[in-house]
C-alpha cells in the first residue's frame, strides 16, 4: 500500500485491484491458558481496535472483517455481529475470568507480507498497545517463515497473526480448513479450536448441494464462531497489480489471471 502513490504518479504505469477471497486474523491458541477461556478471547476482541488497524496499515487496500468467510463468498452471514472496540467491556470480562491483575502472553508476528496482512509487525504493535490498556502484556516474537509455520502447527504459540487466501473459491476452504477439529492435526487450524456443534454444521454443509441450504448452515456456524471467538478476525485485503499504461484487457479474477483479451495500445 505504501507504494500506491508512486505507481499512481508514474504515467507509464496503471494500478488495478480486485476484491480478493482472503482473511487476515489473530488466532488464539485455545489449548493454552489464558486463551482456553472464552471470556478472555471475547475480552481481547473487545480490546482490539480493528478499525484503527485497517485504517493505519491497510490504507485503501482492505476492509474490516468479522467472519472467517470473506464477504463476497457464498455463505457469508451479512448480519453477523462484530465486537466493537470497548476496552471497559474487555476489562469487565477479564475480571470475570479472574485476570483483573492481567497476564503475560506471546504474540507471534509474521515475517512476510500478504494481501491479508501487509505489515505484520505494525499490526502486532497496535494489538500489543491495545491489550496493554486492559492489563494484558503481549511479547511480540517472530521467526523465519518456515519455522513460524512449523511452530504454529505444533501449537507452540500463545497467539499468532496469520491469514488465508482461497485456493478453490468454496466456503469450506475457510470454514472447514481453518477451524474444523480434523484440521488441528493438519496444522491449518492454528487456533487449535474444536467445537463439536460448529464442526457438525461445517461437515454437513460439505454434503449439501443446494446453495441456500449450504449458506444457512454456514450462517449457523458463524454464529458459534462469533460466540466462541477463537480468532480476532481483522481484515480482508484487496489484491493489487500494476501494468504498463499501454496494456489493456488484462484482468485478474478471484482465482487467477486472464491474458486472453490483452492488447498493447
Amino acid at each position: 500500500p505504501v507504494q500506491f502513490p508512486v505507481i499512481k504518479g508514474n504515467k507509464d504505469l496503471a494500478l488495478h485491484s480486485v476484491e480478493a477471497l482472503n482473511v487476515g486474523y489473530l488466532a488464539f491458541n485455545t489449548e493454552k491458558k489464558p486463551f482456553d477461556n472464552v471470556l478472555v478471547r471475547q475480552a481481547l476482541n473487545y480490546a482490539t481496535d480493528k478499525q484503527a488497524i485497517v485504517k493505519a496499515v491497510f490504507l485503501d487496500s482492505g476492509s474490516v472483517a468479522k467472519s472467517p468467510i470473506p464477504a463476497n463468498m457464498l455463505g457469508y452471514k451479512k448480519d453477523l455481529p462484530d465486537y466493537d472496540y470497548d476496552p471497559q467491556k474487555a476489562k469487565d470480562l477479564l475480571k470475570q475470568a479472574g485476570l483483573e491483575k492481567g497476564a503475560e502472553v506471546t504474540l507471534w508476528s509474521m515475517p512476510v507480507q500478504r494481501p491479508y496482512n501487509p505489515n505484520s509487525r505494525r499490526i502486532a504493535e497496535m494489538i500489543q498497545n491495545d491489550w496493554s490498556k486492559v492489563g494484558i502484556k503481549a511479547k511480540i516474537v517472530t521467526y523465519e517463515w518456515g519455522e513460524y509455520l512449523a511452530g504454529m502447527r505444533k501449537g507452540e504459540h500463545d497467539s499468532a497473526l496469520f491469514g488465508w487466501m482461497s485456493d478453490n473459491g468454496d466456503p469450506d476452504n475457510f470454514a472447514g480448513t481453518l477451524l474444523s477439529c480434523d484440521n488441528i492435526k493438519t496444522g491449518s487450524n492454528v487456533a487449535r479450536w474444536c467445537d463439536k456443534s460448529y464442526d457438525a454444521l461445517v461437515k454437513k454443509a460439505i454434503l449439501v448441494s443446494d446453495p441456500q441450504q449450504r449458506a444457512a448452515l454456514y450462517g449457523q456456524a458463524q454464529e458459534i464462531f462469533y460466540q466462541q471467538a477463537p480468532w480476532i478476525t481483522l481484515a480482508t485485503g484487496k489484491t493489487f497489480y500494476a501494468t504498463r499504461s499501454n496494456v489493456s484487457g488484462y484482468s485478474v479474477s478471484l482465482m487467477g489471471s486472464d491474458f486472453s483479451k490483452v492488447k498493447l495500445n
